[in-house]
């Protein structure tokens, strides 16, 4: 175009013309460039399309201007009076956007919904595109919205070489004229002084493309040049997902990003911290085994994760009587309606346990969903624990360890006994312990012997070292951790006999539960020492949970007549104070299947930094199970649906 341009100059272009006309700068000095006459054939001029590009007499919107006199052949060199243009038309300006032809108006950028709130708040969306500079015009019947009347976005309408139109040099002048003006216009409000024709009418690379323009044509015409600057920049592939379902309190996506830097790796929103190279190529295994700092189990990795260093835990304990049939649903159980919020840890113990152990660790699975895995699992008997864990903290616990023990004579009668579980989470050792004493109104003494085996037999921890050993003591697995949770059926009953205990129920639930816990077994051997030294457990709000008929909410009506006890409970101990807060604890009374009611606590448990000197679990987890549950997971909600569809023809057909 500009070789063009240029040869108007030459003599030849002048004896072809008879009437030679010339495009005047502003400021007093001549475009050199003669004017064709209406009668030949157009020659092509700066902002028009070539000649051969043409397809239709597509006229550009001509606009109400000053034009140049006509300078006579005799004074070729005539200086004439400079001209002023006047301002561009008020939008909207919507003849240059219908000149768009289909294939160019598919290819285009829309805005998105964060960048129209913008729009329609006053201010000017993000991006430094041309796209975006340009002032939007106003929708009008038989246009397509959000327009841009920019001059490069605009693709230009073809004509096959050598074909002859109606289009004349006016139009070429009105539509050059015209886009000057714009392009005019737009550059005096953005420098804030007066507009320069002369900057205009240079003959300068078009400037560089704006990264959303989505039109291949304008990219194409924008890397003839091989010498421009731009030119090796929008031959590479662009990186942009542009998320237009993104609502305007949404963030942007951290996918949209510029692969052509080198920066471009950086996420510009999201909760992972960058990683810088230095730091991997630095980084050893001796490091965070000796330094706090840099360590996997470190400060700064929990400071990430938990800013308050303190971890949601759920303990739950269910004597579920040997019933094969499970409940239909545990939300009740795992997800109380208390707590808006999911644990970031599930531990959860079991006696006399259903025959099929692994659907009951499924069913936790399908519960809890994709969010959580299963961090370990192990059975003494009919004793079950199944440990679940937020799948994104599993590589901040150190190996599972167990260990049981039989408090039955016969030992091959596992019924009664205990089992541990510990691991290191982040700097802080966990044990849990489920345990099923003896039962029997009287057998206050037989259910502390059980607890004095249980404390002297479990041989926790084996490889995991222990956090502070100077404060253990080797008679006492509980004075090897940090944090122990005692959880399960201790058998502890109320004293008194049933009538004294049925005349209680009948009070209000608040002086009912005082007046009970004034005759319960496990509360008086506490206070006394002789049992669970340095536990506690949280203040008890729900009624007894032992024992109901199967599937209703009375308690014993057969001929034995147990009296209604508090078995089921929740301890905890912990060698720094406070560092376990109990957030709830309660009983689910809608789940019957058994003639214990499950009991379950909420605990706010602080966690400490470490160091990489420990054996890691490495993201170990029951990879198996997790896939069935979220199969499991899938069928329930495509049986919900069908349920769903069928409710709603049936109630069709009754209606018709």
């Amino acid at each position: 175009m500009p070789s063009k341009l240029a040869s108007l100059g030459h003599s030849e272009a002048a004896s072809q013309q008879p009437t030679p006309q010339r495009c005047l700068h502003p400021e007093g000095s001549m475009l050199k460039g003669l004017l064709p006459s209406s009668d030949e054939e157009p020659v092509p001029c700066l902002g028009s399309p070539a000649a051969g590009d043409r397809q239709g007499p597509e006229r550009s919107p001509e606009l109400p201007l000053d034009t140049p006199e006509q300078v006579s052949n005799e004074d070729p060199q005539a200086q004439a009076r400079p001209f002023t243009p006047k301002p561009p038309p008020p939008r909207p300006r919507l003849e240059r956007a219908l000149s768009l032809d289909e294939k160019g108006w598919r290819k285009r950028r829309f805005r998105t919904s964060r960048e129209d709130l913008t729009v329609r708040n006053g201010a000017s969306p993000s991006g430094g595109s041309l796209q975006d500079e340009t002032p939007r015009t106003p929708a009008r019947s038989g246009s397509p919205p959000c327009l841009s009347a920019s001059l490069q976005e605009i693709p230009t309408a073809r004509r096959a070489p050598g074909s002859g139109g109606p289009s004349s040099w006016g139009n070429c002048l009105s539509g050059m004229i015209s886009t000057s003006l714009d392009l005019l216009h737009r550059e005096g409000a953005s420098a804030g002084s007066a507009p320069r024709l002369a900057s205009l009418l240079s003959l300068r690379p078009l400037p560089a493309m704006g990264r959303n323009v989505a039109s291949e044509g304008l990219r194409t015409a924008n890397k003839v040049d091989p010498d421009h600057a731009d030119c090796k920049l929008r031959l590479q592939a662009r990186l942009f997902r542009v998320h237009s379902s993104l609502g305007p309190g949404r963030p942007p996506s951290p996918l949209a990003c510029d692969d052509c830097s080198l920066h471009s790796s950086r996420s510009t929103f999201s909760l992972l911290a960058p990683i810088r190279a230095k730091d991997v190529r630095s980084r050893s295994y001796l490091e965070g085994s000796l330094l706090a700092s840099g360590a996997l189990m470190g400060a700064d990795e929990l400071a990430r994760y938990f800013p308050d260093r303190t971890v949601a835990l759920f303990v739950a304990t269910w004597n579920m009587q040997g019933q094969k049939e499970l409940p239909p649903n545990l939300d009740e159980l795992l997800l109380p309606a208390e707590a808006d919020l999911a644990q970031d840890l599930y531990v959860v113990g079991v006696q006399e346990g259903c025959s099929d152990r692994r659907e009951w660790e499924t069913r936790l699975q399908e519960t809890l969903g994709p969010h959580y895995v299963m961090l370990y699992s192990a059975a003494h008997g009919a004793l079950y624990m199944s440990v679940l864990i937020r799948r994104d903290l599993i590589w901040f616990c150190s190996e599972v360890e167990s260990s049981t023990v039989t408090t039955r004579i016969v030992s091959q009668i596992k019924t009664k006994g205990a089992l541990g579980v510990s691991f290191t989470f982040f700097g802080t050792s966990l044990l849990f312990i489920t345990s099923h004493f003896t039962s029997g109104d009287g057998k206050v003494g037989e259910r502390l012997v059980d607890y004095s085996k249980t404390v002297q037999g479990l041989a926790l921890p084996k490889n995991v070292p222990d956090t502070s050993p100077y404060r253990s003591d080797a008679a006492d697995v509980t004075t090897r951790f940090d944090e122990v949770f005692w959880f399960g059926d201790f058998n502890f009953r109320l004293s008194g006999g049933r009538a004294a205990v049925e005349a209680i129920l009948k009070q209000d639930l608040g002086s009912s539960v005082q007046a009970l816990l004034e005759r319960d077994q496990l509360t008086r051997e506490m206070q006394r020492g002789s049992i669970f030294k340095g536990f506690q457990e949280p203040d008890i709000h729900f009624l007894p949970s032992y024992k109901f008929d199967v599937g209703k909410d009375s308690y014993d009506t057969t001929s034995k007549q147990r009296t209604p006890s508090y078995t089921d409970r929740v301890l905890f101990r912990s060698r720094h104070k406070d560092d376990i807060c109990p957030v709830k604890y309660s009983s689910c009374p809608g789940i019957r299947t058994s003639d214990h009611r499950p009991v379950y606590g909420l605990f706010r448990v602080k966690v400490r930094p470490g160091r990489d000197n420990i054996p890691l679990a490495a993201g170990k987890f029951d990879r198996e199970l997790y896939l069935l549950g979220i199969k499991r997971r899938i069928s329930r909600e495509i049986q919900r649906q069908q349920a769903l569809k069928s409710q709603h023809a049936s109630a069709i057909c009754t209606v018709s």
